[in-house]
């Protein structure tokens, strides 16, 4: 990544960052800093230090306003003027996606809640309640500003760069003529207007779609309400030029206009012979939160399947208008959506900004991020395939440590079950997957080692939330291949990310495993900041050995030789290990702890870091997401900082570090130190004894706590600081341009 790729001569403060609640700029030195707020006020009070009590609220930040302030991080990227255009708009994308699934997840969950009578308080000491009303708040304010950067930056810097999503009635009479015709012939056939009156009632509207709220009149009658549904098979984005033809075209211009706007102008082809008196647009969220009851279902799919039919008509937990709805058929639908008032969002953007991927379609570079390709592991790419040298005989040789997407996942995780899948040695085959591609090379391998005759089992979680429907298709096709498939259990979810190969060699048998961070996805393993083991240590593989088995068989496995286990060993041993810390820096020792993982959420571990902050432990924490600690408070966690780092790929790895008196210990592994992680999900934590992948996990450690370009810090009251060089003669350090500048130049000699 290029940092100087950035809009050209673009002003140093973005316009498109208004300057209201919670995200404000300073100077520090030469370099401006952004604030990012906790939640709708300036953040919680510190409680008392004197005699801290850790179970106080006040201790724990809330979980809701955490999650959204990250989500907050991901919009400063859209805003932020050193970042591409191309790339302000996928950020743009990223928070409508992001914050249609924190309302789908966590604002449903509080509503059904709500619903359900729940009084239990949060661990900050909140009702469901008040935390819904914070959540709603909040996203108001977000939304306001992505609004705002919608207007600054696809209004006012992509028309300066050559390409614009122009409004229907700015295009000429030839132009609009063109699109009336293509709307005839394309789009008005797969329309279906629902009108509302005595006879027809209130229509179902789909989770996330977008509709047309349209009012029309006949002569002498009242107005009525027809819902119409912007087909989704449809191009949310008309490039004018191919619908229209070269004609008058600026060659080197791109327009755009939006679907909903040349239905919206043409509604007197749906509606003949009657008066179109307005129509607005409008979005409809449903809670994801839906829950069968897992003990009395016939069999885990039959649950599954009802789940997915349940959340297709859950209760809905958001509706979003164009600021154009007039107030009566926002009401109108409030009412029959039966929304509060608070539930309801004005939008001056266009609805559901995901169609702004199709702009970063179109080919330049000039306005894009340096693509990347995930480079050849060095170990792997010295493979001299004409000597006979196998994947296999490098993990023999040493532990390998992948690291993508600066490391190919093809040429790393893919490649070794390929291998396993074609060699005549491989006795079983055993993967753990909870999302996976829906073409997936994984699957496939799997499918011919079980046509080569290898014993392949595979643990398939129906329960992975919005992959449920996609893994269902591959347990029934993985099944008609006479493929082991276990589904998981009813009550936990088989998060970890683990494969076994067990091959028959010249010694006897001997055991391959993987154990990672990420899912066995090709594509996301392009986008997200993943790590693996391979290793062929016996004794990592006999723990697999007993974890699938638990998985397939009836056990009740809680002992684990190395590997750490939840729900059975992982939390004891995390708890042991931060207390050990507390203990050296109690005793004058140099008490250690960095750990970097996706959310830190649990009570209490958050607990137990607060008394080794106290004992003086020294802890760096970089945590994508939820957080609850709070740095910086003096007199207990003045030797603890919280980082996040929001750039080109999704954080995703956990490394988990504990100095130990100067005999360290390094895991890695699927875990956040969250609840459910701990408790209601199966994971593995592998801990890394190589010395030289323990060096290289202190280099990527290192670079994290050094950024000044993707890092935020935290603060005590929970609201986050952009990182910046100190002045003009510090140097500019992004952790993700430096993993790619690494990868890239190390070669096939250099061990990784």
């Amino acid at each position: 990544m290029t940092d100087g790729a950035g809009d050209a001569g673009e002003e140093s403060a973005d316009a498109s960052s208004p300057s209201g609640e919670g995200e404000v700029t300073d100077q520090s030195g030469t370099a401006e800093r952004t604030h990012i707020d906790y939640g709708v006020d300036s953040g919680p009070a510190v409680p008392d230090t004197t005699d801290p009590d850790f179970e106080e609220p006040g201790w724990y930040l809330n979980r809701e306003l955490s999650a959204l302030s990250f989500q907050k991080r991901v919009l400063a990227e859209a805003t932020d003027p050193r970042t591409p255009l191309f790339e302000r708009l996928r950020f743009l994308s990223l928070f409508t996606r992001n914050t249609d699934e924190f309302c789908m997840k966590r604002v449903g969950g509080l509503k059904q809640q709500m619903a359900g009578d729940v009084t239990e308080l949060s661990p900050d000491g909140r009702t469901p309640a008040e935390q819904w009303e914070l959540a709603l708040e909040t996203l108001a304010g977000m939304f306001d500003r992505q609004d705002a950067c919608y207007r600054r930056v696809v209004g006012e810097l992509l028309p300066e760069a050559g390409a614009e999503i122009v409004e229907y009635e700015s295009l000429s009479t030839e132009r609009q003529r063109a699109l009336r015709d293509h709307f005839r012939a394309q789009i008005l056939p797969t329309l279906t207007p629902l009108t509302v009156d005595p006879t027809r009632t209130f229509p179902f509207i789909s989770n996330l779609s977008l509709s047309l709220a349209v009012q029309t009149r006949a002569d002498g009658e009242a107005p009525k309400f027809s819902r119409v549904k912007v087909p989704e098979n449809q191009p949310r984005l008309l490039d004018v030029a191919d619908v229209v033809g070269g004609a008058g075209q600026a060659s080197e211009r791109t327009r755009f206009v939006l679907l909903e706007e040349v239905i919206g102008h043409n509604l007197d082809l749906l509606f003949p012979n009657v008066e179109v008196v307005s129509w607005s647009t409008f979005r409809v969220t449903r809670n994801a939160e839906v829950r069968r009851n897992e003990e009395v279902a016939e069999g885990l799919i039959e649950m599954i399947e009802g789940l997915l039919r349940d959340r297709r008509f859950a209760t809905v937990v958001r509706l979003e208008v164009s600021a154009e709805m007039s107030q009566s058929v926002r009401e109108f639908l409030a009412t029959q959506l039966d929304l509060d008032e608070r539930e309801v969002f004005e939008r001056t953007a266009p609805l559901n900004l995901r169609a702004l991927d199709r702009v970063r379609e179109l080919d330049r570079p000039d306005l894009s991020l340096p693509s990347w390709t995930p480079q050849p592991h060095p170990r792997f790419a010295a493979l001299d395939e004409d000597a006979d040298e196998s994947v296999f005989d490098v993990i023999r040789e040493d532990d390998v440590l992948v690291h993508h997407p600066y490391h190919s996942f093809d040429g790393t995780v893919q490649r070794l079950l390929s291998a396993a899948a074609a060699d005549d040695d491989a006795l079983a085959i055993k993967v753990a997957i909870y999302r996976t591609t829906h073409d997936s090379k994984v699957i496939e391998s799997l499918i011919e080692a079980a046509r080569n005759g290898t014993e392949v089992a595979v643990m398939v979680e129906l329960k992975a939330r919005f992959d449920e429907e996609n893994n269902l298709r591959w347990v029934r096709r993985l099944e008609e291949e006479g493929i082991h498939v276990a589904y998981g259990t009813v009550d936990l979810k088989a998060h970890s990310k683990t494969a076994l190969v067990v091959r028959r060699e010249a010694d006897g048998v001997r055991l391959y495993s993987h154990v990672g961070t990420g899912n066995y996805h090709a594509e996301t393993a392009r986008a997200y900041v993943d790590l693996g083991l391979m290793t062929c240590d016996p004794a990592i593989g006999q723990d697999l050995v007993q974890l699938f088995n638990s998985f397939t068989g009836h056990s009740d496995q809680r002992d684990y030789g190395t590997l750490l286990v939840a729900p059975s060993t992982l939390r004891p041993a995390l708890v042991e290990r931060i207390r050990a810390e507390a203990e050296i820096a109690s005793a004058g020792g140099e008490g250690r702890i960095v750990a970097k993982m996706n959310a830190l959420e649990d009570r209490a571990l958050t607990a137990e870091l607060y008394r080794a902050a106290a004992a003086g432990v020294d802890i760096d924490l970089i945590v994508r997401d939820v957080c609850r600690l709070r740095p910086g408070v003096e007199g207990v966690t003045d030797t603890v900082t919280v980082r996040s780092v929001v750039g080109r790929f999704l954080e995703h790895s956990r490394i988990f570090y504990f100095g130990n008196d100067g005999d360290p210990r390094y895991y890695i592994g699927s875990a956040d130190w969250m609840e459910r992680n701990l408790d209601r999900r199966v994971e593995a934590v592998a801990p890394i004894e190589d010395p030289d992948l323990r060096a290289r996990l202190d280099e990527i450690l290192d670079l994290y706590l050094a950024d000044n370009r993707r890092a935020w810090e935290m603060t005590a009251d929970g609201s986050y600081v952009q990182c910046r060089p100190a002045d003009a003669a510090d140097v500019l350090r992004d952790v993700q341009q430096t993993l790619m500048d690494r990868a890239a130049a190390r070669g096939p000699d250099e061990a990784d």
